[in-house]
């Protein structure tokens, strides 16, 4: 399969995804509405909430795929010649994905579920679950991208050979977040793998920070 087949099929796959979460919010919003009628302005707030809602929903569809696309093209660029550079480039490359996969796990996954985004009941669960869902996807895959970059630095690959169990084992936890069957421990799961991420890169002069993906960068 070439690299723009691949893409494309990434790419539908995000959009089924997508069409399906849109669909069940909107057949929920509209149960609702036929149970208890609502009055104007509050209907036209709660339209644009759900607007909000489907464009980040969009945005974080696209993300892995576009992911995807980057380090394709990462991959296709030029290496750095020397020792230095390469090692320098490497670091880079781990600081800005392990960044993304910290930010997007903080802000649609560990932060809803303390606010009890997920309880059966919330309101506005559909899309907090599939938010969860789709940044779960996004921050797996960062992680396993942040991975191989450690291993052009020595002190890096060797910080990061103790995380590679923790960061497989997130790999399922996508699904669960959205089918809403994620519990305390799957979210420590995350919190303890984004945790020793960075300290991995602190000790090998590679300090992380959470870089939450603006709908921008997810899109592409």
């Amino acid at each position: 399969m070439s690299v723009s087949t691949t893409v494309r099929f990434r790419r539908s796959l995000a959009a089924v995804v997508l069409s399906t979460a849109l669909l069940a919010g909107g057949t929920a919003c509209g149960s609702g509405q036929a149970a208890q009628p609502r009055a104007e302005s509050t209907s036209v707030q709660e339209e644009t909430v759900s607007m909000a809602s489907a464009a980040e929903l969009a945005a974080l569809a696209a993300a892995v795929p576009a992911a995807y696309e980057a380090d394709e093209a990462a991959a296709a660029t030029p290496s750095p010649s020397t020792s230095a550079e390469k090692q320098k480039f490497a670091k880079t490359r781990f600081v800005a994905n392990a960044g993304l996969a910290a930010g997007a796990t903080y802000q649609w996954i560990v932060k809803p579920y303390r606010a009890g985004k997920f309880k059966k009941g919330a309101k506005g669960r559909t899309f907090a679950l599939v938010k969860a869902g789709l940044a779960g996807a996004f921050a797996y895959n960062r992680l396993k991208a942040a991975s191989d970059n450690a291993k052009g630095d020595p002190l890096l690959s060797k910080a990061m050979v103790p995380l590679t169990a923790g960061i497989e084992s997130l790999k399922g936890l996508g699904t669960k977040l959205r089918k809403g069957q994620a519990g305390d421990a799957d979210i420590d799961a995350f919190n303890n793998v984004i945790g020793g991420v960075k300290d991995a890169g602190k000790s090998a002069g590679a300090p992380v920070t959470d870089q939450v993906p603006s709908l921008s960068q997810l899109g592409g």
